[in-house]
């Protein structure tokens, strides 16, 4: 039996402890809260671009009355919206806009302009849905971290812009991500440091959508931040979550999913949603966005159920016969610090060790070659997987999956254009060097739907 002093001990012990393990409790949750905030200035970015309408979001140092000013001339910012009351963080929603249309702006209160006014200061509007116009996407996989090489990469992407010009048309149309958009726990302090300040050039013209990650979901910053259309305001049927969601641009239909944080199983609201969504899109272009890869013998393995917790087996079994029962084109992911891209494909969804080769819908001549499809959204007539990851860090790797064309330890990101049937795709590294280029074109009549066995 326990003595009195004992008890006595072991109850003083319990509380201390109690008390401590709360005390960690609310430590930690106040970390988060924290953590989800930005003390300090920020320059405007955009979002939720469509044809009529664009979010501008930037950040005062002191709150004030947002008011953005705009116009179809930097020298004619004749049009003004203003927010409804004083705040650090602001969110201004522009509507009644033209399509395919620029315009200057400028960001403020009503005393003062803090940021924009200049020639340099424009955004431009999105074509009108299914309109024919040439797009062109950087995709930038898992950049969390702003270094010289990351930025160097920027940079030699520009350079090939800048060599290969469309006249009349942006650099850039779209700035995508496959996620981990701020190492290493996504606070928001991390986002001003890797993102909004060595980009802030570019993202006061690009509108910037980004996939969510398992390091930007360590933290509560990344939906605080980023304005996403969960209510259907850039086209594609509304999914009433920021975790998923989909927009048109042009001829493309573009969907994101969120592989980390939401439920994946076939009978999930999020793919449930997805399947109504692909359903409705009549567009001739699909492209898939999400952050673990269903394909990858890079810095994660997509065979290793234990990876990732299961994560990319689970996307690999639920989310692409979906996505390839509606034809979906390109499927865009990170998480493997690598390059990887495929043939285009259909109806492999187990490991690799059962992948088939008549699972290939077209080899072409080559690695290379132009890869050819039916023309619109055609089920199972072939999907590229490209893992994009490699932007900010490179990681040893297998690099074996018996499904890619490529597969490199290179540092870089990808330029995709797509005009009228045809895509071409360019992974170009920070030294302008580009490693892996391949086109997609549709052409002739739709095709038979293939059959998965």
């Amino acid at each position: 039996m326990l003595g009195p002093k004992v008890k006595w001990g072991l109850r003083r012990l319990a509380t201390a402890l109690g008390w401590g393990l709360l005390a960690i409790v609310a430590w930690q949750a106040w970390q988060y809260v924290e953590d989800a905030r930005y003390h300090g200035a920020r320059a405007p970015y955009l979002q939720m671009q469509s044809p009529d309408a664009i979010t501008i979001r930037w950040q005062s140092d002191e709150p004030v009355v947002a008011v953005v000013r705009f116009g179809k001339s930097p020298e004619a910012l004749d049009r003004l919206v203003e927010g409804s009351g004083p705040t650090l963080e602001h969110e201004i929603r522009l509507s009644g806009l033209e399509p395919d249309t620029r315009y200057w702006y400028a960001v403020g209160s009503d005393s003062e302009i803090a940021y924009g006014g200049g020639v340099d200061d424009w955004f431009m509007t999105a074509p009108i849905q299914g309109g024919e116009r040439p797009v062109r996407i950087w995709v930038q996989g898992d950049p969390g971290k702003a270094l010289s090489t990351t930025l160097a990469g920027k940079e030699a992407v520009l350079d090939w812009i800048e060599a290969n010009p469309r006249p009349g048309l942006p650099a850039i149309d779209l700035w995508l991500t496959t996620g981990d958009n701020a190492y290493r726990y996504g606070r928001n302090r991390e986002f001003q440091q890797h993102l909004f300040a060595p980009y802030s050039d570019l993202l006061r013209n690009v509108p910037y959508w980004p996939a969510h990650g398992n390091h930007d979901a360590r933290r509560w910053a990344f939906y605080n931040i980023f304005s996403f259309p969960e209510n259907g305001e850039a086209g594609g049927v509304p999914s009433g979550n920021e975790h998923f969601f989909s927009f048109d641009y042009g001829q493309v239909h573009f969907v994101y999913l969120d592989s980390h944080a939401t439920d994946r199983s076939v009978d999930g609201e999020m793919l449930g949603w997805l399947k109504r969504d692909l359903a409705a899109t009549s567009q001739p272009w699909l492209i898939a966005v999400f952050h673990h890869p269903p394909y990858s013998k890079g810095s994660h393995d997509s065979d290793n159920l234990t990876d990732s917790g299961g994560r990319m087996a689970e996307m690999r079994e639920n989310a692409l016969p979906i996505l390839e029962a509606a034809g979906v084109d390109l499927v865009l992911s990170g998480h493997s610090h690598v390059y990887e891209r495929s043939y285009p494909l259909a109806c492999h969804y187990d490991k690799s060790t059962r992948f088939k080769p008549s699972m290939f819908v077209d080899k072409g001549m080559g690695s290379q070659p132009p890869y050819r499809k039916p023309v619109g959204l055609t089920p199972h007539s072939g999907a590229i997987y490209s893992v994009v990851g490699s932007s900010a860090k490179a990681d040893n790797s297998p690099l074996d999956h018996p499904v890619m064309a490529m597969a490199k330890r290179e540092l870089g990101s990808l330029l995709v254009d797509i005009d009228g049937n045809t895509l071409e795709a360019r992974f170009i590294t920070p030294k302008g060097e580009v490693l892996d280029h391949y086109r997609i074109v549709k052409e002739g009549e739709a095709g038979q739907p293939r059959r998965c066995e």
